[in-house]
């Protein structure tokens, strides 16, 4: 319709969808045409779209219509969003649009950038309704309906005693059904909460796993300074879960859908880990120029380098993966590096049992027993190697504030590669006396 200039039908069309519906629309869409889709929405639907685009069309938009076409928008964006967008923006932009902020909004903003990167902090509204310690259900009830439209959450209110300290939660639910003159001090409930300074995914994942409608976020001192919503949350998960997907296929997140990427930055994406793999692919070359003598007398050794080297780097890559989603769980911490090491060790042998005997029978009736016999082992010792490395990486890089998925599957495949040809000479050495 935009391309045949049905600019009417077009919005008229985008008029019987949910905003949530055309946000999705507008994400697929071309660059130019988004520009031109979110200029035939009515202003109060355009700025519920511009809250539901990914940073990525915001900021297109932004760069596309002008600051004074999206300042609306901007300014109904959630705080934890709004900061969010501010990140991609060029710094004169983003002076631009918060300059446009009213004095409350801007506030809000601030307090919310003032934390680091990848903290809670940064994802949190910090527009909360909390109620006091010495309220009755009636007064926390009054305090929800006054100040509830200006908030993102209602259904989890903090309780909060002098000082803004955090004393507990207690539910819209209750709030609703209890008695007028109910304390709240008998209501309340021990609150599951988060420094603000802590991780955001680990902290999201807690909240989903414990099925928090909203968490409560905190200063050092306890201090309340904002709520961590459970769409919030999910958010934070799912997009380190795509960090991670790519990063474990040897490639970095596209920011935008895949079609509408350019090939450059597709490109972009991929090559960086292509030449780190290139380069870490040099040492398994350097092996096999060392053993050169070993093939030139057994040549049949060569026909089984392939099987072995997928068998360490796909052990090993399970491991990791394993090992990566305990830790983005909480089913797993660095200080667990030991007992994962000791599990990993245990896996591979039995993996490396079974495996090597079906190795050993087949090579030993293909080609000698001896061979079968270098095989079967082989198979064993790169099975209990590759397991435990690949368990133990992530574990290591977590401890050294390096993302584990890094360590996952372009990693261990090369070293895995390299260390099991080193295994599989020397285990054939000493086998065949050669």
């Amino acid at each position: 319709m935009i391309d045949g200039g049905a600019l009417t039908e077009a919005g008229d069309l985008l008029a019987t969808l949910h905003h949530g519906e055309v946000a999705g629309i507008l994400d697929r869409l071309p660059r130019k045409r988004r520009g031109v889709a979110f200029r035939l929405l009515p202003k109060p639907t355009a700025v519920e779209v511009f809250d539901d685009l990914t940073a990525v069309s915001q900021v297109d938009l932004i760069a596309d219509l002008g600051t004074a076409d999206v300042a609306e928008a901007f300014d109904h964006l959630d705080p934890d969003d709004r900061a969010e967008l501010l990140d991609e923006l060029p710094a004169a932009v983003a002076k631009a649009l918060v300059q446009q902020l009213t004095p409350d909004e801007r506030e809000m903003t601030g307090v919310v950038l003032g934390f680091p990167r990848g903290s809670v902090g940064r994802r949190m509204s910090p527009e909360v309704v909390h109620a006091y310690v010495d309220d009755t259900a009636a007064a926390a009830l009054e305090r929800v309906k006054e100040r509830g439209h200006e908030v993102e959450t209602i259904y989890t209110v903090p309780v909060i005693g002098e000082g803004r300290v955090l004393r507990g939660v207690v539910s819209l639910r209750d709030l609703l059904l209890s008695d007028a003159d109910t304390p709240l001090s008998t209501m309340m409930h021990k609150p599951i909460a988060a420094y603000a300074d802590d991780d955001a995914e680990l902290t999201a994942q807690r909240c989903i796993d414990r099925a928090v409608l909203a968490m409560p976020v905190t200063d050092r001192e306890r201090r309340l300074v904002g709520m961590l919503t459970i769409d919030d949350a999910a958010e934070v998960v799912e997009q380190a879960r795509d960090t991670d997907e790519a990063r474990a296929g040897a490639s970095e997140p596209l920011r935008e859908p895949y079609l509408l990427a350019s090939v450059l930055s597709i490109t972009r994406a991929r090559i960086v880990w292509l030449f780190v793999l290139a380069v870490s692919a040099i040492l398994t070359v350097n092996v096999l120029e060392i053993f050169e003598g070993t093939l030139e007398q057994k040549v049949a050794l060569a026909l089984f380098i392939p099987l072995l080297t997928g068998i360490g780097g796909n052990t090993g890559s399970q491991a990791a993966t394993t090992v990566t989603r305990a830790l983005a769980t909480g089913e797993a911490a660095p200080r667990d590096v030991l007992r994962v090491a000791g599990k990993e060790v245990r896996v591979g042998l039995t993996l490396g049992t079974v495996l090597g005997i079906v190795g050993f029978a087949v090579a030993g009736l293909a080609y000698e027993l001896e061979i079968g016999t270098v095989i079967g082992l082989t198979i064993l010792s790169i099975c209990t190697m590759a397991a435990t490395v690949g368990g133990m990486m992530p574990l290591i890089a977590k401890s050294i504030r390096v993302d584990p998925a890094v360590f996952s599957t372009p990693f261990i495949s090369t070293f895995c590669d390299a260390t099991g040809l080193i295994i599989y000479f020397m285990i054939a050495k000493a086998v065949l006396g050669i």
